[in-house]
Order: C-alpha cells, then sequence, then structure tokens
C-alpha cells in the first residue's frame, strides 16, 4: 500500500512514506503492551487527564497548521481545516475535565449486598480511520481511550500520512509516553494479522461498508470488541413551516462542506410540497453560486475531492443514475479545471428502481424528493439501508420533534445541519454501523465494566 501526499487541487505527488517493517511494527505493540501494564494505564486518572488537558492546548496552538495540512492532503477549505481542529480541542479538554464524573463507580443494588461497577482500560485498541476529517476521526478514539488508560495503534487512510505523523508528534508534544498513542504505515492484511494479535482488545473503524464488513468480521473472529461507524444517506427534511433561508443555508453546508465527504452530510433532500417549488429554486441557486477554488483561499466553500478515485467514482455513479432516468437540476459532470473537483449537483427523479436510490453519494451530489405530508417524508426517510443522522427544518418544534422519533437512524437535528460536539454520542444503526464515539456513552464502548459486591453479614 502507497502512503503518499497527492495534493487534490494540483494533482501533485508532495511526498511518500514507506511502509512500516514488521520488525517496527512489533516494537510498537510491545511498547504500547509494556505501557498498558504500567502505572500510566493503571494508576490514578490524574496524569492521563492532565496530559489531555495539554493535548488540547497544543491542537488550538497548532491549528493552522493542521488546517493547512489537510488542505494540502486532502482539499479541505481552510477555515473548514480550523474548525475541525477547533473541536478536536474541544474533545481532549471534555475529557480532561468530564471523564472522573462520568466513570465514577456506579452503585448496583441486589439482595447480595453492597455493589458498584468500576470502570478499567482493557489493552490496547486498533484504530483505522479515514481520511475526509484526518484528526477529528483520530482524536474520538485516542481522547477517550488516553482517559482511560488504553494505549492506541493506528492505521491512518493512505492518502493522509502526513496528518497521521502529525496527530503522533501533537500527543507527544502533551507528555505522553511512548506507546500511548502509535502511528503505523501498514497495509490491510497487516491490519488483519493485528486484530488477531492476543494484545490487541479493541478495534474501532470508521470508514466504508466494505472495509466495515472485513473488519466486524475480522474481530469477530478472534472475539474482540469492535465499534464500526460507517456510511451514511442522510435526509434533510424541510417542512411547510420552514424558514427557507435558514434551512437553503444548512442545506448548502450540510451537502457542500467537506466537498460532500462527509458520512453525516446532507445527501437525501425530502421537501414538502407546499414549499417545494420554493426551496427548490433557491438550493439550485446556492449550489450553483458555491464558491469554487483553493481550498487555501479563505473565501472558498467548496474545494476538490480528495482523490482521483474518489472523482472517477462519483463521475460514475451519477452517469448510472441520470441512465436509469435521473434529472439532473444542475451539475452532474466534473468541473472543467485542474484538480479533482465536481460540479454542485442536485438530482430530481431518482426512484426506488434506480440504483441511485439506496446509494450513499460522497461528493457534492444532492437527491432532490417530494413528500406530501409527515407520513410520506417518514416511509421515504427510513427507505434505506443506512442509519446515521438526519436533519429536519421546521418552525413546529413539537412536530419536528414527533417525525425525528420516527426516523430510523442513529442521530437527528432540528433547525440546524447535522454537527458533532464532545458531549454528543456519535454513531448509527443499519449498515451505518454499530457502538457510539463520543460523549459519556462512548468513553465506555472499551472499558472494563466490574463488577464487585461485597456480601452482606
Amino acid at each position: 500500500m502507497a502512503y503518499r501526499t497527492t495534493n487534490p487541487y494540483t494533482e501533485q505527488v508532495v511526498r511518500e512514506f514507506p511502509e512500516h517493517s514488521d520488525t517496527q511494527v512489533e516494537a510498537a505493540l510491545a511498547k504500547a503492551d509494556a505501557l498498558f501494564h504500567s502505572t500510566w494505564s493503571k494508576g490514578a486518572r490524574a496524569p492521563r487527564l492532565a496530559t489531555l488537558a495539554r493535548l488540547a492546548d497544543v491542537i488550538a496552538q497548532n491549528r493552522d497548521l493542521l488546517a493547512a495540512t489537510m488542505a494540502e492532503e486532502m482539499g479541505k477549505p481552510l477555515f473548514q481545516g480550523q474548525m475541525e481542529a477547533d473541536l478536536c480541542s474541544s474533545i481532549a479538554r471534555y475529557y480532561a475535565e468530564k471523564t472522573e464524573g462520568i466513570l465514577e463507580p456506579q452503585p448496583v443494588a441486589s439482595d447480595v449486598g453492597e455493589g458498584w461497577v468500576e470502570y478499567h482500560p482493557v489493552g490496547i485498541i486498533l484504530a483505522i480511520e479515514p481520511w475526509n476529517f484526518p484528526i477529528y476521526q483520530l482524536i474520538r478514539v485516542v481522547a477517550p481511550a488516553i482517559a482511560v488508560g488504553n494505549p492506541v495503534i493506528y492505521k491512518h487512510a493512505s492518502i493522509v500520512p502526513q496528518c497521521a505523523a502529525l496527530f503522533e508528534d501533537l500527543v507527544r508534544q502533551a507528555g505522553a509516553p511512548d506507546g500511548a498513542v502509535t502511528n503505523l504505515y501498514i497495509s490491510s492484511a497487516k491490519v488483519a494479522e493485528l486484530i488477531g494479535d492476543d494484545r490487541i482488545q479493541g478495534v474501532a473503524l470508521t470508514g466504508s461498508e466494505g472495509a466495515g464488513s472485513k473488519v466486524g468480521a475480522r474481530a469477530g473472529e478472534m472475539l474482540k470488541k469492535s465499534t464500526l461507524e460507517l456510511g451514511g444517506s442522510d435526509v434533510f427534511v424541510v417542512l411547510d413551516d420552514a424558514d427557507l433561508a435558514k434551512a437553503v443555508e444548512g442545506g448548502i453546508f450540510g451537502r457542500l462542506g467537506n466537498a460532500g465527504q462527509i458520512c453525516t452530510g446532507a445527501k437525501r433532500f425530502i421537501v414538502h410540497h407546499g414549499v417545494a417549488d420554493a426551496f427548490t429554486q433557491a438550493f439550485v441557486g446556492a449550489m450553483q453560486n458555491a464558491p469554487m477554488g483553493d481550498p487555501k483561499d479563505p473565501n472558498t466553500l467548496l474545494g476538490p475531492l480528495a482523490s482521483r478515485d474518489g472523482l472517477d467514482g462519483l463521475s460514475r455513479q451519477v452517469e448510472e443514475a441520470i441512465a436509469h432516468g435521473a434529472k439532473v437540476l444542475t451539475g452532474g459532470k466534473p468541473a472543467e479545471r485542474t484538480g479533482f473537483f465536481y460540479e454542485p449537483t442536485v438530482l430530481a427523479g431518482v426512484t426506488p428502481d434506480n440504483p441511485a436510490f439506496y446509494q450513499e453519494f460522497f461528493g457534492p451530489v444532492a437527491q432532490l424528493f417530494i413528500a406530501e405530508d409527515d407520513d410520506a417524508i417518514v416511509t421515504l426517510a427510513n427507505d434505506s439501508k443506512f442509519g446515521l443522522g438526519g436533519t429536519i427544518y421546521s418552525s413546529n418544534i413539537p412536530r419536528a420533534r414527533a417525525l425525528a422519533s420516527r426516523i430510523e437512524t442513529g442521530m437527528v437535528f432540528i433547525n440546524t445541519p447535522t454537527t458533532s460536539r464532545p458531549e454528543l454520542p456519535f454513531g448509527g444503526i443499519k449498515r451505518s454501523g454499530y457502538g457510539r464515539e463520543l460523549g459519556d456513552v462512548g468513553i465506555k464502548e472499551f472499558v472494563n465494566r466490574k463488577l464487585v459486591v461485597v456480601a452482606g453479614t
């Protein structure tokens, strides 16, 4: 597997990295395992939480470097990279400040006697992470792992090797000991081998359905706990009582942020028929006018896709959708310019017999549907193999809340595009995966929930 930085704006190769050797991988495992058996992992939490507090500061101090590196490696516009860095800093600080309370022993009443549940580390966590949020995806696993005492070894996507190395360096700058967090440039075959190693006790993956299926199967085979955050085809519902200007604004960022390469991006726009014409006209116009260009230009909203493979795959999807009857309201092809750019695209008339109806479009492509009433909206929203997030715009909050409860996803946001905060559990259902990251739920995914009972006399 080639670890290579190719600038998606210039299409030029910037730098290549060799894979780590078997000897280097074994050394990393040995260091992480030794750390797990030390007082760093099994002693008081205070030193680890202090490291997280310093990491929050280090990330904040390096926000511009992180943003520039993301822009160069995967095309993220600078202001979006800065937002990602700020979120990562807040996640580290959240766990630095909240872990003691979250992991307070929980009393359990029984007729045996006094009981309680304690939370302890389990061992090394192997993280397999994607390129679309190259720092945020890491901190979601690493911050709670440090707090608990689980060392982390991670394999990052092959197109963001500089981000992978930079993150490890920042963790070291924060004072984490050797073995706490280790970046490895390794192949998928090596990942499968590592999952089988007795020193690895948990596996966290964010990625495609295909990768999740393989990793989940391998982890199950080896009796290892795993969490999978996979794809999504999130609905963006606009009711007839919505503030249309805010809905359009939210829809544009929800679809074009990160060039549409977001698992929880707004992908299926379901609009109540009462406002369908007005929303469609405004939304299509806004898509056509979205500033596209150099991700390092502060005025750019839409940067390039992260790779040539991503651009080619998206192009084939749209062509297939059109061949099966989809109507192009705007866009529909790669942009005629250097870089891996795809035009902001809106497709209408996508029916269930069209392959596009059940696919995830990982790029700036929106599907537009019109629904007659709330029941029809729910039926359409739930007719998906995915179940990650969703958005509803409405001025009638009780109506929106009732609708949110009926939509089959792991998350629903009302009057804001799907977002992330340290305290909000992140994850989905169906083929969007299982398990949660962040919040008080996420930190407990990879812990030993140890029951202790003192028998009554």
